[in-house]
């Protein structure tokens, strides 16, 4: 049995390759280590739930802060991820089960007990099953729907890259209140960075999503301090807004172990903010670009705004 926590064991495609240098991060970086009563009870329901979180498999620095205020980032389909991005910290290998399928349920129990306005519910990849856990999603919004009808629900998706039409098809048909897959880096860099996964299949899901369902908010967020520079970016931006992306998130690249790709630079917030600004001119509902951004950061607060920005562009504000 393999133990996650050993970094050979967790990431065996990587053990064989050199070290990277970690380089000290700037002030700008620095959070607070996690504690306190409300991080604490989040903790227990995630466990009293048997729950898998992101926030803890993919070392988010923002952990502390979230849990606090009581939102975690569900991941569901286990722990162990297919592919093997060279970013990511979370395990890789062959998943050892079969999809959970009392998981949807436990998902709803954590939301309602949370008591939760906004969720977002994340995955690994699971190529290994014919529709990438697309039903499992589609389980999962609705037994969260079920149990707690106020909510809004948000998805941070695989790209289903082996799959049939079918099963984009499957989630949407659930409704989502934002569809979420992230691009991650740009073209030029997906050899290296997302070997697994192909630019353009991922730009051409969220367009689809926007073809089945026009309600349905979608989102894809990047990294920063990967190697890319500003006009990589700025096409991305470009190749987003051409797909009818309606919310934008770029964060910094921090490098998990010595095994993981390189951060090629801290980027510094004001060119967060140049990139802010750029992609507001370029039409996106909502923008958030700072060194902490990650997927799902303040993604409750986000989704009002992202409502009240449709809604005034609609004339109804």
């Amino acid at each position: 049995m393999r133990d996650l926590k050993i970094p050979e064991q967790r990431h065996p495609e990587k053990a064989r390759r050199p070290d990277n240098a970690q380089p000290k991060k700037p002030d700008w970086i620095r959070v607070k280590a996690p504690s306190g009563a409300a991080y604490a009870e989040t903790r227990r329901i995630m466990r009293d739930n048997k729950l898998v979180t992101v926030c803890e498999e993919a070392g988010c620095p923002n952990v502390g802060e979230c849990w606090s205020q009581g939102h975690a980032t569900m991941m569901i389909m286990g722990d162990v991820c297919t592919r093997a991005c060279t970013f990511c910290n979370i395990a890789t290998g062959k998943p050892p089960e079969a999809l959970d399928v009392f998981e949807p349920g436990r998902v709803a129990e954590a939301v309602k007990k949370l008591g939760l306005n906004h969720v977002v519910v994340t995955s690994v990849d699971r190529d290994d099953i014919e529709d990438g856990g697309a039903e499992h999603f589609a389980q999962t919004i609705r037994a969260i729907r079920h149990r707690s009808p106020g909510t809004t629900i948000e998805i941070l998706t695989p790209d289903f890259i082996r799959c049939d039409d079918s099963a984009l098809e499957m989630v949407v048909a659930a409704k989502p209140d934002v569809f979420n897959h992230n691009l991650e880096t740009v073209p030029g860099l997906y050899p290296e960075v997302r070997p697994g996964a192909r630019y353009f299949h991922s730009l051409r899901l969220l367009q689809r999503v926007k073809e089945l369902d026009p309600e349905i908010f979608t989102k894809s967020g990047i990294m920063a301090g990967l190697g890319e520079d500003r006009q990589a970016v700025v096409q991305v931006m470009d190749d987003m807004r051409a797909a009818d992306v309606d919310f934008l998130t770029i964060g910094q690249y921090l490098q998990p172990t010595p095994k993981h790709h390189a951060v090629a630079r801290f980027v510094h917030p004001d060119e967060f903010a140049a990139y802010e600004k750029a992609a507001y001119g370029k039409g996106f509902l909502m923008v958030s670009a700072t060194p902490l951004t990650r997927s799902s950061y303040h993604a409750g607060d986000d989704f009002a705004r992202l409502r009240a920005a449709r809604l005034k562009r609609l004339g109804n504000g």
